[in-house]
C-alpha cells in the first residue's frame, strides 16, 4: 500500500491542540491474516500524559510507531488511513534498547544526539552528565562500551539520549521493563521532572510507579480495538471485567491471582523439602542430592572476576529467584552457568563436575554436560535459529532426538500454551517483543531440562502470560526441573520462588526462603495505594 498523506505539526499553530493523531487506520503485517487495526482513530492532545494499556501483541507499540511516523517511513508496513498528524519534534524510547544505539560508546552515543542539535563541543560534557544523572546511570567513565552495560543500564542510556533531544512529544515503549524497582521509580521521576508541558504517549505493563501521573488511559482489546478511553479511575473502575477477561495488568491483580490459586500458593510459599517432588537421587546420609552445586565459583569477563559465589546448592524441583540492582551481575551469573562466560571454582551438575578451561577437549566436554540445562536469554532474539515460529520450538525437540513429526506435534501444543497459536508461520523477528519473549521461553521449556535458567522471562508480558509462565514453571518444578530465574518482579520472587538469592556488587550476598522475605505489610500498602486510584481517582 502507498504511504498515506500526513500533515506535520507546525509549532507556530498555537490554535491546534492536537500533538499527534491518526484517523481510520488500517494496518497489516506481511504474512498475517487479519488486519491489526480496522479503522482505528486516535489522537493525543498537546501536554497530555497518555497510557496505552492492553494485552501483549494487541498493537500498542505499532500504534506509537505510526503516530511518530516511523511506520511507514522507516519501517515498511502496509497501512492506510484517512488522515495523519505527525509531531515535528519527538523522541522515541524502544522496548529493546539495543535497537536504538548508533555508536559503540556511551559518550559517543550522547554526543551523536548533541551534534545533530548543533550543541558546541565545550558544552557537551555537562549536558551529557546531566542527562545520565537524570536517569540514574552512574558511570565512572562515560567512554564506556555500551556492549558492557546490563540491559537495564542500556535502557537508562536510551532514555537519556531521548531526553537530550528536548522533544515536544515523547513516545515511551516500556522504558522501565528491564529495571529494578528502585530504577523504575527513578526513571519515572526523571520523566516527570522533564516532561512539563510535553506530550507523553506511554506503553507500559508495570503501572504502579506511573499510574498516578498519567491523566488518560486508553484500553485496547486483543484485536487492536479500543475498549475504553478516559481517566484512570474511570478505566480501572468501569472496565474491571475487561481487564480481568483479557489478562491486562491492573490494580489488585496479584491479590486476585493469589485468591484463585490457594493450593498453588500454599505449595510455593510454605516451602517444601528440596528434591521431594522428583524423588531423585539421595546422598549417603539419605538427604536429597543437589542437581547444581557451586563452591568458590567465579564468572570472568576479560579474565577479571565479575561474579563470585562462595557456596550454593540447588535441588530438583527448586524454584530460585535471583534479584539485585541493574549491573549487579545477575545475568553474568547465568551466562557463567551456561559456559558462555569463562569461570573458575567448583561447578557440579548432578554427579558431574563441569570443567573450566579453554582447551578444545575441555570445551567439548563442558558443552556436552551443559545440554542438561535450558536457557532463556534476556534478549530473546539471541537464541532464535529458525525462520518460522513453529520450527523454532520443534528444533529444540529434534536436537533431543524427537522425530520431525513428533517434534511438530509437540511444538504446536507448546505454542498454544504460550498464547502463540496462529503465529506458526511468522518469522520470529516479526513478533512483538512480548511474543518473542514467550517464544524464547517456550523453546527452553519444551525440552523439560534438569535445570532451567530464565533471564527476565516475564518482561513485556501482560498479566495473563506472566501467570501462564509461572504456572508452567510450577509444572516443571513438580516434574523435577530446578529453575533459577533472574527477575525484578518482587511479587514473582515472593509468590513463586522457594528461595531468593540476592546479588550485589558482583557477589551472592544472601540466600533466604521467600517466606522469610515476604513483607506482608509492604504488599498490603501497595495494594491499598492501587485501590485508591480506583476509589478516589487520580
Amino acid at each position: 500500500m502507498a504511504e498515506p498523506a500526513a500533515r506535520v505539526l507546525d509549532t507556530a499553530e498555537a490554535v491546534e491542540p492536537i500533538a499527534a493523531s491518526v484517523r481510520d487506520l488500517r494496518l497489516k503485517f506481511p504474512g498475517d491474516g487479519p488486519l491489526l487495526f480496522r479503522d482505528l482513530s486516535f489522537q493525543a492532545k498537546r501536554g497530555e500524559k497518555i497510557l496505552l494499556l492492553g494485552p501483549s501483541g494487541c498493537g500498542k507499540s505499532t500504534l506509537i510507531q505510526v503516530l511518530s511516523g516511523m511506520i511507514p517511513r522507516a519501517v515498511e508496513v502496509p497501512m492506510k488511513c484517512a488522515d495523519q498528524l505527525h509531531p515535528s519534534s519527538w523522541a522515541y524510547v524502544f522496548q529493546d534498547p539495543d535497537t536504538q544505539f548508533c555508536m559503540p560508546y556511551v559518550d559517543e552515543e550522547l554526543a551523536f544526539v548533541l551534534e545533530n542539535l548543533q550543541v558546541p563541543r565545550d558544552h557537551m560534557r555537562d549536558r551529557m552528565r546531566e542527562a545520565l544523572d537524570a536517569v540514574g546511570l552512574k558511570l565512572p567513565d562515560m567512554h564506556t562500551p555500551i556492549s558492557t552495560l546490563s540491559q537495564g543500564m542500556k535502557q537508562r542510556l536510551a532514555l537519556a539520549s531521548a531526553l537530550l533531544l528536548e522533544p515536544e512529544v515523547l513516545f515511551l515503549d516500556e522504558p522501565s521493563a528491564l529495571l529494578d524497582p528502585e530504577g523504575r521509580e527513578q526513571i519515572w521521576e526523571a520523566v516527570k521532572a522533564v516532561s512539563g508541558d510535553r506530550t507523553l504517549v506511554i506503553v507500559e505493563h508495570r503501572i504502579d510507579e506511573m499510574l498516578h501521573y498519567v491523566d488518560r488511559v486508553v484500553l485496547f482489546g486483543p484485536e487492536g480495538q479500543i475498549l475504553g478511553d478516559g481517566r484512570p479511575d474511570f478505566i480501572f473502575g468501569d472496565y474491571r471485567q475487561e481487564l480481568k477477561q483479557y489478562g491486562i495488568w491492573h490494580p489488585g491483580v496479584w491479590q486476585e491471582f493469589r485468591s484463585t490459586q490457594p493450593e498453588r500458593s500454599s505449595r510455593l510459599v510454605e516451602g517444601r523439602v528440596p528434591g521431594q517432588l522428583k524423588g531423585g537421587p539421595l546422598t549417603e546420609t539419605g538427604n536429597p542430592a543437589p542437581v547444581l552445586e557451586l563452591n568458590q565459583f567465579q564468572v570472568l569477563r576479560r579474565k577479571q572476576p565479575i561474579v563470585h559465589v562462595d557456596e550454593a546448592r540447588v535441588y530438583p524441583g527448586d524454584f530460585t529467584a535471583i534479584i539485585g540492582h541493574n549491573g549487579a551481575g545477575k545475568s553474568s551469573l547465568l551466562l557463567g552457568l551456561m559456559g558462555l562466560l569463562p569461570f573458575t571454582g567448583m561447578y557440579r551438575l548432578g554427579e558431574q563436575v563441569i570443567p573450566a578451561g579453554s582447551q578444545r577437549r575441555v570445551r567439548k566436554q563442558r558443552e556436552q554436560a551443559l545440554r542438561r540445562i535450558g536457557f532463556v536469554f534476556q534478549n530473546p532474539e539471541l537464541q532464535f535459529v529458525c525462520e518460522r515460529v513453529l520450527d523454532e520450538v520443534a528444533y529444540s525437540l529434534i536436537v533431543e532426538g524427537y522425530t520431525p513429526e513428533k517434534a511438530m506435534q509437540e511444538a504446536e501444543v507448546c505454542l498454544a500454551r504460550f498464547g502463540l497459536k496462529g503465529l506458526e508461520d511468522r518469522h520470529p523477528y516479526q513478533l512483538s517483543t512480548g511474543q518473542k519473549r514467550r517464544l524464547s521461553v517456550a523453546t527452553a521449556m519444551v525440552r523439560k531440562p534438569d535445570v532451567l535458567l530464565l533471564d527476565e522471562p516475564t518482561f513485556g508480558q501482560d498479566a495473563r502470560n506472566t501467570f501462564a509462565i509461572l504456572e508452567l514453571c510450577q509444572e516443571l518444578n513438580e516434574a523435577g526441573t530446578a529453575i533459577l530465574m533472574v527477575t525484578h518482579e518482587m511479587e514473582i520472587a515472593h509468590q513463586a520462588a522457594r528461595e531468593i538469592w540476592e546479588i550485589g556488587q558482583g557477589r551472592l550476598l544472601s540466600r533466604q526462603t521467600s517466606r522469610g522475605m515476604y513483607d506482608k505489610e509492604a504488599c498490603a500498602a501497595k495494594a491499598e495505594s492501587f485501590s485508591s486510584v480506583v476509589e478516589v481517582g487520580v
